[in-house]
């Protein structure tokens, strides 16, 4: 199974969130982006402004959002 990369940068992040439907709403202490789901809802995500995102970190954010670890690596290698 592959792993989450151990010190993400913050713009190849932003990209695959991006790549996944989430777009960007606020960019100061925390970044916050959202999803509009068809169904009506909204998925929020919301994550640290920091130059390099932990491993856990980036496992911690995926599942609040309730995005799939494969899911997000093939976006992440595709970015």
């Amino acid at each position: 199974m592959t792993r989450f990369p151990v010190d993400a940068p913050k713009g190849r992040v932003l990209r695959t969130f991006e790549y996944l439907g989430f777009r960007l709403i606020r960019e100061r202490e925390h970044i916050v982006m959202v999803k509009d789901v068809e169904d009506g809802r909204r998925i929020p995500l919301t994550m640290p402004n920091h130059a390099h995102l932990k491993r856990s970190t980036l496992r911690t954010i995926c599942t609040q959002a309730g995005i799939a670890r494969d899911e997000f690596l093939q976006a992440y290698l595709r970015s």
